[in-house]
């Protein structure tokens, strides 16, 4: 078992991963903002007061806040660094040809998609990269051993069976399997399984397990007791290289949103989001492992950053994407009244969101529990 690295190690690892992510998000927003003649008056990395800045020729501050956990343009038009827009008479007449809020529907939605958009090809870049220099990893979706008394075995699949799907997921490879088993301990699903040219509808009752990690963190998994082929790692062609790294990076991102969806539905606890400090201590303990595993995170919190921020929240880049959306099927804006109820209660939603989650992260490292002896 390996020991969790010390405090500022963390910290700084956690920096390392977040500051570059946020970076490239804000830079994707500020690039496609001036592509189409949008002025920006700032570009902040982190909240607060700033702690150092310069002001460029063309007017926008560049800035570092003291609370390193986002960041935002603010863009000419905008009320503040969430982009509610200000009144259009406060904005100095030889500034409204730069003007945000005065752009087309359709310009504003690309600026604002251009975020977490970033992201992804972040995250396609790093993982492009990892298929250079190590090959793409490929194992088949084929069982290669059933364990004898296990979920797999006790439901009929057999040694030979190629599985298809796994609650209608469609498993590809043995990861896609893997993944898909593993988050759903205990539950009853419909396996499709491919037997000597026939294929088969299989119910199976996923097994739970505790595990523990190689820190001493222990959770629960789906298992199946099975044993997949080998993994083989093959370099794909210059050709095949981007799209192979587009589809690993929707493939995990499909992954998100299994579970996230498995959290509204119920079936999973909420007690398995985590939030800020749970990814900061993940961030130290990968950086601890090494180069290879602390690039591979960051690929994960890009296409972790780039999908939450799509999701339709208010504040949120996909809650302004919605309102786009609806202002060009309406052809004219949301009202200001609508906007603002919307921007209140989707800061409501993060806040508590937040709350959640940091109480989830502190319960993870046994803080109640500790305070819980104490007192007893």
């Amino acid at each position: 078992m390996l020991a969790q690295p010390p405090l500022w190690f963390i910290i700084i690892a956690f920096l390392c991963a977040l500051g570059p992510l946020v970076i490239f998000h804000e830079l994707g927003h500020y690039w496609v903002g001036r592509w189409f003649g949008v002025g920006a008056e700032k570009f902040s990395i982190g909240f607060g007061r700033e702690v150092v800045g310069w002001t460029d020729k063309r007017g926008t501050r560049w800035k570092v806040g003291w609370l390193p956990l986002g960041g935002y343009v603010q863009f000419v038009g905008d009320m503040n660094p969430v982009s509610q827009p200000g009144e259009i008479t406060d904005v100095p007449a030889e500034l409204r040809a730069k003007s945000f809020h005065l752009k087309p529907w359709w310009q504003r939605f690309l600026i604002v998609l251009a975020g977490p958009l970033a992201n992804f090809i972040l995250a396609i870049t790093i993982f492009a990269a990892f298929f250079i220099v190590y090959g793409e990893p490929r194992t088949s979706n084929r069982v290669s051993a059933v364990i004898a008394g296990g979920p797999a075995a006790v439901a009929g699949i057999k040694e030979g069976d190629r599985i298809l799907s796994v609650a209608d997921r469609d498993t590809q490879t043995f990861e896609d399997v893997f993944q898909a088993v593993t988050l759903r301990p205990g539950e009853r699903v419909d396996i499709l399984v491919e037997r000597n040219g026939a294929r088969l509808h299989v119910p199976v009752l996923i097994g739970l397990k505790q595990e523990t990690d190689r820190f001493g963190q222990s959770f629960k998994v789906g298992r199946l007791e099975i044993i997949g082929s080998d993994r083989q790692y093959v370099p794909p062609s210059a050709i095949n290289l981007i799209p192979a790294a587009t589809a690993y990076t929707f493939k995990i991102t499909q992954w998100m949103v299994d579970g996230l969806w498995q959290i509204l539905s119920g079936r999973r606890s909420v007690k398995d989001l985590g939030g800020p400090l749970r990814m900061a201590q993940i961030a130290g303990q990968q950086a601890s492992l090494g180069p290879f595993e602390f690039i591979q995170l960051i690929a994960l919190f890009s296409i972790n950053l780039g999908f939450i921020n799509l999701l339709p929240v208010p504040v949120l880049d996909g809650g302004h994407l919605v309102f786009y959306a609806a202002e060009a099927v309406r052809r004219r804006p949301v009202s200001e009244r609508a906007q603002e109820w919307a921007f209140r209660s989707g800061l409501a939603l993060l806040l508590a969101l937040l709350i959640l989650v940091t109480v989830n992260d502190l319960a993870s490292f046994g803080l109640f529990e500790r305070l819980g002896r104490l007192i007893g």
